[in-house]
C-alpha cells in the first residue's frame, strides 16, 4: 500500500506537494473543482447559497495545464495517482441528461486519452446531481478541533443553473430570486444515466490504460434535494460493479462514506470489494454517526478501527494510495497542515506496524 495525499485546487502548489513527501507520503491525488479555502482554512463546508462556488473552465483540464501538474508533481519527487472529480461545467449535463450530454461526453473522453497519454493511472469521480450538500462546521472533533458534519437539515430544491452544488451557468443561476428548479430525478433515471455514462467511458478508459473509480454518495442518503443517489448503502457498490465487469470500472472507497451509511458493517466491506480487485484508491477517514447524523473526527478517535480496515487491505493484496482525504483542523498556526501532518504521520505508523 501507498501513502498519498490529497490537494484541493487551491492548495495544489510545490510547497504542499513538499509538504506531503516530509510528512511521509509518496503520491497525490489533484481534486480540481471547487474552491475549498475559507479565510485562510482549508474545510469542506459550503459557503453559503451558491454551494461550493463556480465552476470555471480552468486552463488545467486541457492537456498542456495536466502535463504541467504533473511536472511538478514529480519534480517534487512525488507521483501523481489520480484526478478527482470532472468540473461540473464540463458534464452537468451528463448529470442531467440534457441538450449538451454529447458534446460534454467528448470532453470527458478526451479527459481519459489525455490521462493516459500522460500515465496519470486514475479518474476519481461523483456521478451525483446534489453533489455534497448540508454539511457544517463545528467544534466535533477531539478537543474542540473543528471538524464537519451532517445533521439532517431541512432539504431545498436545486436551483437551476447548479448542479453537484456548484454553480455552472451564472446566467441561470439566482441564488436570491431563483428562475427555477431542478425537477426530482428518480432511482430508476439516475441508474440509466449512469449505465449510459459508463457503456461510454469504459472502452475509452480501457484503451488508454485508465481507470474510473467512483466515489459513493455523501451523505449516503437515498435522494438529496429531490435527487436520488447511487450509492448510498454497501450493496449498491456491487450494483455498479455489475452494470459492466471491466477493471477499468473501479471504486474510489471512501472508508468514512461507508461508515455513515445506515446498516453497514464498514469491516465486511472492505474486506468484499477489496478481496474483488476493485478498490482503485482509498479515503482514509474516520466518523462518529450515521446518516443523517454523524461527524468527521480524528483518524483514530471515531467508530471505526482504522487499523483494523489496513489489515483487511493488506491481507487481501490491496497495493494502491490511501489519502487521509479531509481531516479535523487543529489549533495552531496552521491547522490544515497540522491535522494532515498528523494523519499521514499515523497512517505511516500503522503500515510500518502491520508489516
Amino acid at each position: 500500500m501507498k501513502l498519498g495525499l490529497g490537494l484541493y485546487r487551491d492548495i495544489l502548489t510545490p510547497e504542499n506537494v513538499r509538504f506531503a513527501r516530509q510528512a511521509g507520503a509518496t503520491h497525490i491525488v489533484a481534486h480540481i473543482p471547487g474552491r475549498f479555502t475559507q479565510a485562510g482554512q482549508k474545510i469542506l463546508t459550503a459557503g453559503g447559497d451558491a454551494g461550493f462556488g463556480l465552476s470555471a473552465d480552468d486552463p488545467i483540464w486541457t492537456s498542456e495545464g495536466l502535463a504541467d501538474l504533473k511536472a511538478m508533481v514529480n519534480a517534487e519527487g512525488m507521483e501523481l495517482a489520480a484526478l478527482e472529480n470532472f468540473a461540473p461545467v464540463h458534464w452537468y449535463d451528463v448529470l442531467l441528461d440534457g441538450p449538451q450530454r454529447d458534446r460534454q461526453m467528448e470532453h470527458l473522453k478526451r479527459i481519459l486519452r489525455d490521462l493516459g497519454r500522460l500515465g496519470i493511472p486514475v479518474m476519481g469521480y461523483n456521478f451525483s446531481i446534489a453533489g455534497v450538500w448540508g454539511r457544517v462546521e463545528g467544534p466535533f472533533a477531539r478537543g474542540g478541533a473543528k471538524s464537519v458534519g451532517y445533521d439532517d437539515p431541512a432539504q431545498t430544491p436545486i436551483p437551476l443553473g447548479m448542479v453537484w452544488n456548484m454553480v455552472y451557468d451564472t446566467d441561470l443561476f439566482d441564488a436570491q430570486q431563483p428562475k427555477g428548479y431542478l425537477p426530482p430525478v428518480s432511482s430508476e433515471e439516475m441508474w440509466q444515466r449512469y449505465q449510459a455514462f459508463l457503456d461510454e467511458m469504459i472502452p475509452v478508459a480501457e484503451e488508454a490504460g485508465v481507470v474510473l473509480a467512483v466515489h459513493p454518495d455523501d451523505p449516503p442518503l437515498p435522494t438529496l434535494r429531490g435527487m436520488a443517489r447511487l450509492v448510498t448503502h454497501p450493496d449498491d457498490f456491487g450494483r455498479v460493479l455489475a452494470l459492466n465487469s471491466s477493471p477499468a470500472n473501479a471504486l474510489e472507497f471512501c472508508v468514512g462514506t461507508v461508515a455513515e451509511m445506515p446498516g453497514s458493517d464498514v469491516y465486511a466491506t472492505v474486506d468484499r470489494y477489496s478481496k474483488a480487485g476493485r478498490i482503485a484508491y482509498v479515503h482514509f477517514r474516520n466518523v462518529r454517526g450515521k446518516a443523517p447524523h454523524y461527524h468527521e473526527m480524528t483518524v483514530d478517535d471515531g467508530d471505526v478501527d482504522m487499523i483494523e480496515v489496513m489489515r483487511i487491505l493488506r491481507r487481501n493484496g490491496f497495493e494502491g494510495v490511501m489519502i487521509p482525504d479531509h481531516t479535523p483542523l487543529f489549533e495552531c498556526a496552521a491547522p490544515w497542515h497540522a491535522g494532515m501532518a498528523y494523519a499521514l504521520g499515523f497512517m505511516r505508523a500503522a503500515l510500518q506496524m502491520i508489516g
